[in-house]
């Protein structure tokens, strides 16, 4: 219940800022955000990262809509973590596909807004801040946590032995 509350959290978020953007802000203008780092620039995407596969809307539409429906159940049914920080991880990164779904879904593209103005980088929004974010520290957790706090969640050490 809890991680259905952040990702409805998360969503909301993402949301709420594409709409103000779209709203605000004409299509491909900017307005200064954070001044020497970061610009809110209204981008429509119709790719993924980078603007990949962007004649392809359809399909990333078709993958968002699958890998979300994935990362429900395994949160459900504590397929792939049962810790608390790898489940917050995976909440991120089912927030992030389910803002980008709900814009490929309605609009045909996602709504990006984050330009930075310090290094040359894609335009993004809330959405990719919780893939990303959300999957890096899912991949640390795996790496560095996983073994040590899944065996004490289910009452054996890292070897498997029962503690």
């Amino acid at each position: 219940m809890l991680y259905a509350l952040l990702v409805l959290l998360l969503v909301g978020v993402d949301q709420v800022v594409k709409y103000l953007v779209r709203t605000y802000i004409p299509w491909n203008e900017s307005i200064p955000f954070l001044p020497h780092i970061m610009d809110l620039t209204y981008v429509k995407n119709t790719g993924a990262a980078f603007s990949i596969f962007e004649e392809h809307t359809w399909i990333l539409t078709l993958v968002s809509l699958v890998v979300s429906i994935v990362l429900c159940v395994a949160l459900a049914r504590k397929w792939i973590t049962r810790h608390p920080i790898g489940r917050v991880c995976l909440a991120m990164v089912l927030a992030g596909a389910v803002g980008n779904l709900i814009d490929r879904a309605l609009f045909g593209f996602v709504t990006d807004m984050f330009q930075t103005t310090f290094i040359q980088f894609a335009v993004f929004n809330v959405a990719d801040i919780c893939v990303v974010v959300g999957g890096i520290a899912f991949c640390l957790y795996y790496l560095f946590f996983y073994e040590k706090l899944e065996g004490k969640e289910e009452g054996h050490d890292a070897s498997g032995a029962a503690s």
